[in-house]
C-alpha cells in the first residue's frame, strides 16, 4: 500500500442509530430487548411506512398474575413506547415527541395470547405537524385496544404524546 492511499475499514459496526433507523431494524432489535424479551412480549410487525406496529404477548408462567392471567402491569407495557416511536418517525428529526401520560382499562381476564395493533391516521399526523407548526406544545391522544385470540377485548390503552416542533438555531 502506498503512503497516499487511505486504509478502509473491511467492517464497520453500525450505529444504535442507524440500527434502528428503518422499521425493519427497529422490530430486529426491540425482539432482542431485554425488557421485552423477559417479560414475554414480542413486537410482531412495524409498517414500512412507520403508520402501524403489532405487539403480542402469550400466557406463561412467567407472564401470569396470582390469579393465573395476564398481569396488568404487561398488558401496558406492550403498547409502551409505539405510539410514540411512530409518530417520531413519521413527523422527522425536526419534531421532539414523548409519552406524556398513559391509561389502561381492563376489560376482562386475558387467559390467552393478547395483541395491540398500533395504528398512526395521516390525517393525524399531518393535524399534529399543523398545530406544532408555531412552535407551540401539542398534547394528543392515542388508543387501542388488547385483544384476546377470540377478538375479545381485554383492555383499552390511550396514551398521550407531546409533541413540538425543535427551535431553529442561527437564523
Amino acid at each position: 500500500m502506498s503512503t497516499g492511499q487511505a486504509r478502509v475499514p473491511a467492517f464497520r459496526v453500525p450505529t444504535w442509530r442507524e440500527l434502528v433507523a428503518t422499521p425493519q431494524g427497529l422490530l430486529r432489535a426491540l425482539r432482542v430487548w431485554p425488557p421485552y424479551r423477559f417479560a414475554g412480549i414480542r413486537v410482531e410487525h412495524i409498517a414500512p411506512d412507520w403508520s402501524e406496529a403489532v405487539v403480542s404477548l402469550g400466557l406463561h408462567p412467567t407472564t401470569r398474575n396470582y390469579v393465573g392471567t395476564q398481569f396488568g402491569g404487561s398488558l401496558f407495557s406492550m403498547t409502551d413506547p409505539f405510539f410514540m416511536l411512530l409518530l417520531l418517525h413519521q413527523l422527522g428529526s425536526d419534531y421532539v415527541v414523548w409519552d406524556q401520560r398513559g391509561e389502561i382499562e381492563f376489560v376482562r381476564p386475558g387467559r390467552t395470547r393478547v395483541q395491540a395493533r398500533m395504528t398512526l391516521d395521516p390525517a393525524a399526523v399531518e393535524e399534529i405537524r399543523a398545530a406544532a407548526a408555531s412552535g407551540d406544545k401539542v398534547l394528543r391522544w392515542f388508543e387501542t385496544e388488547i385483544v384476546d385470540t377470540a377478538g375479545e377485548v381485554v383492555a383499552r390503552v390511550r396514551r398521550q404524546l407531546y409533541v413540538r416542533l425543535k427551535p431553529t438555531t442561527g437564523s
